[in-house]
């Protein structure tokens, strides 16, 4: 692809969606949900640009990554596409999105090792995924071009969740699915007196129990909602 050739499409301002607000092992992902707002207008390459092209433009400061907050409200308003099996790199590194400054610019987190986040084109929907730096250089990149650069302040994400909320689950979700449930079969299965005698089993059976269920499930999260200056859960 020749520089010249990079369709340009003008997006913002707007507001999109990002991360994901479930727990669970098998269908959780990076979190918290939360919405970023961005009041500045800029252009985005409609397509995937080649990684020698864009490494070129990005060196020359024709161009820079898009962030994973701007690449999602160019997809939001319909502004980017790419070919069913296409894996795209953007400029974000993270492992959560906990602390994130959330009016568009990158997020960057100064970890021992740096991944990059990608989006992969599939045919019903796009994919999300975090990949060595190294191992990124050689795809194609998503590129913007901004009229002004990120600065000052913006919203902040909190820099964790609420740990409390999240035991006291686990305790609820120990209880009702797990040591409650050992014991009520003890009491109409097990031999009489099995209860009395393992009760400290039953316990930490159902305990355990409780805990493997978070293979397939566990209450949603709260999204972040910006209103004004403030966060709102929803």
């Amino acid at each position: 692809m020749n520089m010249d050739k990079i369709e340009w499409i003008e997006v913002g301002p707007g507001k999109a969606i990002l991360g994901s607000n479930r727990r669970s092992i098998l269908t959780g992902g990076v979190g918290p949900r939360h919405q970023v707002s961005i009041d500045r207008i800029f252009e985005i390459s409609k397509h995937p640009v080649d990684p020698v092209v864009s490494r070129k433009m990005i060196e020359a400061g024709d161009a820079s990554l898009a962030s994973e907050s701007e690449w999602a409200l160019a997809k939001e308003v319909g502004a980017i596409h790419a070919n069913y099996g296409t894996s795209e790199a953007l400029a974000d590194s993270i492992t959560s999105y906990w602390g994130k400054q959330c009016d568009g610019r990158p997020y960057i987190q100064h970890d021992s090792v740096r991944h990059r986040r990608i989006r992969t084109w599939k045919k019903k929907r796009v994919t999300e995924s975090s990949r060595a730096e190294e191992l990124t250089e050689n795809m194609p990149k998503r590129l913007v071009r901004r009229k002004t650069d990120y600065s000052g302040d913006a919203l902040v994400l909190p820099h964790r969740g609420d740990s409390a909320r999240i035991i006291f689950e686990e305790i609820v979700i120990c209880m009702c699915l797990g040591v409650v449930p050992s014991f009520v079969w003890a009491l109409f299965n097990a031999s009489p007196g099995y209860i009395a005698e393992g009760w400290l089993n039953l316990t930490l059976g159902g305990i355990f129990l409780g805990i493997s269920t978070a293979v397939i499930w566990r209450p949603k999260t709260p999204t972040y909602i910006q209103e004004g200056d403030k966060w709102r859960l929803g």
